[in-house]
């Protein structure tokens, strides 16, 4: 599977911000590896949101070091398998917002072991009996499972399978810990009670409030304690799942422009249809707009000022879209040539201009030094959100440009630069590749920051190749023009 090969490149990621150079190093522990029980959580509360098509679980947590020494290293443990779903995982400190996130990076484990963990790194070490509190949140991406598998009807109701661990996963000792599910409805067939007496107020869980589910409290909880249940619930609306993103942001300072490109490789991981699809069934509906699996259309949110935009699919243009840019907004509307249902896949790719001042600026006192800042992913963005395996993202600078230092607040796995070639190059032009995996449109509008060199001289290169080049071709021209080529005495003719 694509999402397990990627998740071995993840090993070298770090959610910290700065990341302008890939750390080649592993943590390699063996299967039996528990970690020292140096921290104690006091007190721990799990939020599991379940509005869009992917959980999203924050975890707040009081950790106190019960060790004689000072310690700044924090694990999370996953169960094997699930740690190549998770993505974005941030931590920081609760009661500092100043404080950036912390170093948090996967630990490679023995194939062996049935668990594996995030090493989370404190930026000063928690002294003897000290505590702090901990914000963890992450994504799970492809969580989310239809039950049935498939529908009966293109206007069939879908219930999603979600399968969790009332104890949240901790490779400590916790004091008391609670647990909180919020779904998007409260349609939901399917819950399993616990018992009461792991209740520590003899009730059974889960307690309802309205569409949230309560576990807990729960004291005492040994390190890595699992307490299997699921939920299963209604939700009809469209799983969108990416299983690559490719972005190319290429800067021109000759053109004053900045082209954007996106190209998308989308499924529906909905229930699939039972029976062939129905286009007068799917018309008939358009009319009072049902909830439906079927994925319809995509909007754009653009920076303002963007410009001509297109979309092309695996045939050609699409001209089922519409695009509106004006001094408040930019937004573009696509909608594939056929509905998306659960199982289905469309490729496309879109793209659009942008000025070049909007998104470039010259360093003060610095005329040969840029800055560059752009997103560092863009997408659709839905109300059921979006997931993306794979994102690979190019920056392709002017050619003559070097790259100084470049920094985003996106998990990266891996970064590359390299030489682009293109109409007219002479060198090529120098380019920076970054690879991400597991991440979601919650991320969309985090920033890529890219700092680059790019010398007076270099500016210039292209227009003396050029009128250099045209110069030898006319040069070359007159003398091959002006050569005689005849056969035999060259006298003149009476």
């Amino acid at each position: 599977m694509r999402t397990i090969q990627w998740a071995f490149a993840a090993l070298l990621a770090t959610a910290a911000a700065d990341s302008n150079l890939t750390d080649k190093s592993r943590n390699i522990l063996p299967s039996a590896f528990k970690p020292p029980q140096v921290f104690r959580n006091t007190n721990l509360v799990r939020n599991i949101n379940l509005d869009k098509s992917y959980p999203r679980e924050t975890i707040n947590v009081v950790v106190e070091n019960i060790d004689a020494k000072a310690q700044s290293e924090y694990y999370l443990p996953f169960v094997a398998g699930d740690i190549a779903r998770i993505g974005a995982l941030e931590v920081r400190d609760k009661k500092d917002a100043a404080t950036g996130p912390f170093a948090a990076e996967v630990v490679e484990v023995d194939p062996y072991s049935a668990t594996e963990y995030y090493k989370i790194t404190f930026p000063t070490p928690l002294a003897p009996k000290a505590q702090i509190t901990l914000a963890i949140s992450y994504y799970a991406l492809s969580a989310l499972n239809p039950k049935p598998s498939q529908l009966n009807s293109q206007n069939d109701k879908q219930y999603v399978h979600y399968a969790f661990s009332a104890y949240a996963p901790s490779a400590y000792a916790t004091a008391n810990q609670k647990t909180k599910l919020k779904l998007s409805t409260t349609d939901v067939p399917d819950a399993p009670s616990l018992p009461a007496s792991l209740n520590t107020e003899g009730k059974t869980d889960p307690q309802k409030q309205g569409s949230t589910y309560i576990y807990g409290p729960y004291v005492d909880v040994p390190a890595g304690a699992t307490q299997d249940t699921h939920v299963r619930y209604e939700y009809t609306h469209p799983l969108p799942h990416s299983s690559l993103l490719e972005r190319d942001v290429e800067i021109s300072h000759w053109g004053g422009n900045a082209a954007f490109e996106e190209r998308h490789w989308l499924s529906n991981r909905a229930a699939t249809l039972k029976n062939q699809f129905s286009r007068v069934a799917y018309q008939q509906a358009a009319y009072y707009n049902p909830p439906s699996t079927a994925l319809k259309e995509l909007r754009y949110p653009l920076a303002i000022g963007s410009q001509d935009a297109y979309f092309i699919d695996d045939i050609g243009n699409v001209s089922t879209s519409r695009f509106r840019s004006n001094l408040r907004e930019a937004n573009l509307e696509l909608k594939p040539r056929y509905p998306m249902f659960g199982g289905w896949n469309y490729s496309f790719k879109t793209g659009w201009n942008s000025d070049l001042g909007s998104v470039v600026r010259a360093l003060k006192g610095k005329s040969d030094e840029f800055v560059l800042k752009v997103p560092f992913f863009e997408g659709p963005k839905l109300s059921e959100g979006m997931e993306y395996e794979r994102a690979v993202v190019r920056v392709i600078l002017p050619e003559g440009a070097k790259i100084l230092t470049w920094d985003t607040t996106v998990p990266v796995v891996s970064n590359t630069t390299s030489l682009h070639r293109t109409f007219m190059d002479t060198v090529g032009r120098t380019t920076l590749t970054l690879t991400s995996i597991n991440l979601v449109d919650e991320l969309r509008d985090r920033e890529l920051i890219v700092t680059y060199e790019y010398p007076f001289s270099a500016r210039f290169r292209k227009p003396v190749v050029t009128t250099l080049g045209l110069f030898v071709v006319y040069m070359a021209s007159y003398v091959i023009g002006n050569l005689d080529v005849r056969i035999g005495n060259k006298g003149k003719v009476a």
